[in-house]
């Protein structure tokens, strides 16, 4: 790949600027899930490793270029500390002489966390002056903020031209998957695409079409497809005004050879509710009173039957509404069987998106996937096929 990694930097006696996404939950003050703490660790680690000083860039909710109480850094240095298992001391700002004696102090196997970068209103108008201010405090910059990526702001695309510039761990681990799931994939290629509605995944749907082989469509989703194909679907979630736009999707995967897979029978109910009563019927037996909920064990099998053809499987959204039983029934089979195939080696799984990454959790399939992405909007901007500021900064050549 085109851009550097930590095995490619000399970071003896350097400060590096490394920016990370530790934008978690926090209640009363404490933190509630480290998740994304957790996964800078190994970056960190690497840099104390290799002789260098690890300096914390990071934002946190949104404060609109304001300095605010309530998303400070600050509160998240004992969850850090905690997780690196070293001393992590703050700097009020993340530019200035304050944070340029914090950094110019730093002791072996200290680490610096630098106050959130979105109290400056230049951050996310990528402002080139606030990113030489970043650079002055350091001598390298690391990019660990995959999730950050899809946005040109001075922390994540500016400060990459300022200095020698490479990806973090998590960083490198995030754009290897998505390599291996779309760049340079073993094949047949599967993706399977869920979720409420076409239009927020217009772009995702038109450039998978054109590289994966195998495209399977659920959750709501499936409804517009279906009720685009003249199929009754009651009283079922689905985009009617967005029919066209299902047709002309299907016409592209028939035209580049990609199999577009509907459900072939679906779980229906009247009410949607935990335990209400339901049934199986063919597709195109939707009672015009009930709602489609779910997809039916056929249609199960024959995800199961595509996923034990494909060499590579890319998962974005449940095949139903998985939040409420019986309706997580298809989504947890499935996950389950592609969990299996990927414990033995036989695929290589990649999986992203949040409801994505709660669906898969429930159906304790996460950890035998491949690469499971908490990026969010990065990484589906990257599936559309988008280039992604923060990515792109880092190939200097």
């Amino acid at each position: 790949m085109a851009w550097k990694t930590l095995d490619d930097m000399d970071l003896r006696g350097k400060r590096v600027l490394t920016r990370v996404d530790i934008n978690v939950p926090v209640r009363d003050g404490e933190v509630t899930d480290a998740t994304r703490i957790e996964r800078i660790a190994a970056t960190v680690q690497d840099i104390l490793e290799r002789g260098g000083k690890p300096v914390l860039l990071a934002h946190f909710g949104r404060p609109k270029g304001e300095r605010r109480d309530d998303m400070s850094l600050q509160p998240l240095i004992p969850a850090l500390e905690r997780v690196l298992g070293t001393r992590v001391v703050f700097a009020a700002d993340c530019v200035g002489a304050g944070a340029q004696a914090v950094v110019d102090n730093l002791g072996e196997d200290e680490v610096a966390l630098l106050e959130n970068t979105r109290f400056h209103p230049g951050e996310e108008k990528n402002d080139d002056a606030l990113a030489e201010q970043m650079a002055q405090l350091g001598d390298v910059y690391c990019n660990d903020a995959f999730s950050a990526a899809h946005r040109a702001h001075a922390s994540t695309e500016a400060l990459a031209r300022k200095l020698p510039a490479c990806a973090g761990r998590l960083m490198q681990a995030e754009l290897q998957a998505l390599d291996s799931a779309l760049g340079n994939p073993e094949r047949p290629v599967l993706a399977v695409v869920g979720g409420a509605k076409v239009s927020t995944k217009l772009d995702l749907l038109s450039n998978l079409v054109e590289k994966v082989d195998i495209l399977v469509i659920g959750g709501g989703m499936a409804n517009t497809f279906l009720a685009a194909q003249g199929i009754d679907v009651g009283k079922s979630l689905a985009e009617h005004d967005m029919a066209q736009t299902a047709r002309d999707i299907a016409e592209k995967a028939a035209a580049k050879g990609c199999e577009l897979l509907l459900p072939r029978d679906v779980v229906v109910a009247r009410e949607f509710k935990e335990g209400a009563d339901s049934q199986v019927v063919p597709v195109e037996d939707c009672p015009a009173d009930a709602m489609i909920l779910d997809a039916g064990p056929d249609s199960v099998a024959h995800v199961k039957g595509a996923i034990e053809r494909a060499k590579t499987l890319i998962w974005n959204g449940p095949l139903g509404a998985f939040e409420i039983p019986p309706f997580d029934a298809a989504t947890n089979a499935a996950a389950a069987f592609a969990a299996e195939r990927s414990a033995e080696g036989r695929l290589v799984s990649v999986a992203g998106g949040g409801d994505t990454v709660s669906a898969l959790n429930k159906a304790g399939a996460a950890e035998d996937f491949s690469y499971v992405s908490t990026a969010g909007g990065a990484f589906l901007e990257w599936m559309e096929g988008k280039t992604l500021p923060g990515v792109a900064a880092l190939d200097q050549g």
